[in-house]
């Protein structure tokens, strides 16, 4: 029984751990990194076509963008997550394998231009992404899942993102049985729409995010509508545009949320019918999600709920329009009427966000407002920090708008809410493991948990491997600060090592098979090598 730390081992973004245990090889989260990456991830310990199963904690890209990535390189197993989750990562993952095929097809415009230099290809296809959809196992909360000898699973409801769960595991392998817990994004109990995190009691080993380990969000609940109408209002009277950059799975639904509220109760004065555009093809499909009836009765809080009952749906209001096409969205831009735009990505790094920046940026009469957090290295974490000028599309932009945060609201729990979560365990864990935070916010939290109330913790960098039946540290990995990469090979020829990957996972799982059989199968294998091999 082991686990080996692959992403967000002293960083933020990047999920991915990997359990060896029962002959089976189990990822938990395979997530894209965002932002600055500090340190090198260790590889994988095996191929990806050796991994036999995934599971997702929950469907943001930190956590799920490289599912397609894993599949385009032979993974061909089972992916287990809650039925939420299965419907977002649905639309989330297509998007990523859009936003690759894009990025590839702009790269290769300026390659052309560019004699000599060479084309790209994209890490994974639109293909990939839905191969690795098909491949989703949905899963209701709170049932014992049995998926292969020897290891069973739970998830639990987290209320960080629709469908997001904790995933207890448990392994058996002769007379010993471990129980692992992985906490996946803890939510924030001040959350609109979603219920709060629900603990779990009893686990050996503990690992779990620290994002927001070194501070709390505020010692009342903040009134988000009070804020945000202010915002709106002053904007509004200036003659200017809200552009909130937001996520489009989860806080774009939580802003919709608020703002029907204020619509209804008319707080905002002199722009009666206001528009609010929601800007993202994918936030607009994950908010027919969030109004699937089964997953607002598996996640939505009492007071959303209430909502539902009366037949009020908590996400649509008149003056709400729904941009789909980019002919849609570039026309938002010359309408002069002050408006809300709601926009993705919710870091500014990538999407439409990124017009609506440039067109309102430069502008002293807008406000651009953040709901959500920023990482080091992306234009949002820039402009937040007080950036004066920002490059956009090659022109630079002075930043002469309004720079708002909207005070509190966060879909992760802060340190106390991280603390009330792992001291809700009946025992303390032999050993809690502290990922998915900044550097010195993971050492700060590890002694917060050790100092503070006697938890055995530990803060591993990527490539550390811990043998969960004996309690000890297999190899303790060094941070290794990430070097200039070498260029990666061409798409095609990851395909081919991809290729050569699921062979030895087919080769490895016949074994034992007719005698005759492998005969055949290996006269194939030399045939085709002997045509290439010249």
């Amino acid at each position: 029984m082991k686990l080996t730390f692959i992403g967000a081992a002293h960083e933020v973004t990047g999920s991915c751990h990997c359990l060896e245990a029962c002959g089976k090889y189990i990822l938990v989260d395979c997530g894209m990194e965002q932002g600055v990456n500090t340190f090198e991830n260790a590889p994988l310990p095996v191929s990806e076509a050796q991994i036999d199963y995934v599971l997702l904690t929950h469907a943001h890209v930190d956590h799920s963008g490289m599912l397609p990535k894993l599949y385009a390189r032979g993974f061909r197993g089972q992916v287990f997550t809650t039925e939420a989750t299965a419907d977002l990562a649905d639309i989330m993952l297509r998007d990523c394998a859009h936003i690759q095929t894009m990025e590839a097809e702009w790269k290769n415009r300026k390659a052309k231009r560019s004699p000599g230099k060479a084309l790209v290809e994209p890490e994974f296809t639109m293909e990939d992404a839905e191969g690795i959809i098909d491949s989703i196992v949905a899963c209701s909360y709170d049932q014992i899942i049995e998926i292969c000898e020897g290891v069973k699973i739970r998830f639990t409801d987290i209320g960080h993102l629709l469908g997001s769960a904790s995933i207890e595991v448990w392994l058996t392998e002769g007379n010993t049985t471990k129980k692992i817990v992985f906490s996946g994004d803890i939510g924030n109990t001040r959350q609109p729409l979603l219920r709060d995190p629900i603990p779990t009691d009893q686990a050996d080993y503990v690992v779990m995010e620290s994002t927001y380990g070194d501070r709390v969000h505020s010692v009342e609940r903040p009134d988000y509508i009070k804020e945000l109408t202010q915002i709106i209002q002053e904007t509004f009277d200036r003659g200017g545009n809200v552009v909130i950059p937001s996520f489009a799975v989860g806080r774009t639904q939580e802003m919709l949320y608020f703002i029907r509220k204020i619509k209804k109760d008319g707080l905002v004065h002199g722009h009666d019918g206001f528009p609010v555009y929601v800007d993202s093809p994918m936030a607009v499909s994950a908010t027919t999600v969030f109004q699937d009836r089964e997953n607002q009765l598996e996640c939505f809080d009492e007071e959303a709920m209430e909502l539902v009952k009366q037949k009020i749906n908590p996400l649509i209001f008149p003056g709400l329009k729904l941009s789909i096409t980019s002919d849609e969205s570039k026309a938002i831009n010359f309408d002069d009427t002050p408006k809300v735009i709601l926009s993705a990505s919710g870091m500014c790094e990538a999407g439409r966000i990124r017009h609506h920046l440039k067109h309102n940026l430069w502008r002293p009469e807008s406000t651009i407002l953040f709901v959500g957090y920023q990482s080091v290295g992306t234009l949002g974490r820039a402009i937040v920090d007080g950036a004066s000028e920002v490059k956009l599309f090659g022109e630079t932009i002075e930043v002469r708008a309004q720079v708002k945060v909207l005070t509190g609201i966060s879909g992760h729990a802060d340190k106390e809410g991280l603390i009330d979560w792992v001291t809700a365990f009946r025992e303390k864990p032999r050993k809690v493991f502290v990922v998915h935070g900044e550097d010195a916010v993971c050492a700060s939290f590890v002694e917060c948990l050790k100092v503070e109330h006697g938890i055995q913790a530990y803060a591993p960098y990527s490539g550390t491997v811990f043998n969960l039946a004996s309690g000890k540290l297999e190899y303790e990995a060094m941070p290794m600060l990430l070097q200039k990469k070498e260029k990666p090979a061409s798409g095609v020829y990851a395909r081919l090592v991809a290729a050569g990957n699921r062979l030895m996972a087919v080769i490895k799982k016949n074994q034992g098979g007719a005698n005759k059989d492998l005969a055949k199968f290996a006269d194939q294998i030399i045939s085709l090598c002997d045509k290439y091999d010249n």
